[in-house]
């Protein structure tokens, strides 16, 4: 089980950074962002080979299960 930023988000903020440092901002003077979007996945598979049980309310709001 897996919850993190999304990283295709994540990319896409670090072209913002890069377009405006090319325009010439100081790197000093950009804000902090923090990501907007994040991704629950869950292992299926490999919490069946631990012998754990992964409740269907938690199966049903991951963004992507890996069976």
């Amino acid at each position: 089980m897996s919850y993190g930023s999304n990283i295709v988000d994540t990319f896409r903020q670090a072209g913002v950074y890069a377009g405006r440092i090319l325009k010439g901002a100081k790197p000093a003077d950009l804000p902090v962002v923090q990501s907007t979007k994040f991704e629950l996945v869950i292992n299926a598979w490999t919490a069946r080979m631990l012998g754990l049980a992964v409740p269907p309310t938690l199966l049903s709001t991951a963004d992507k299960v890996i069976k």
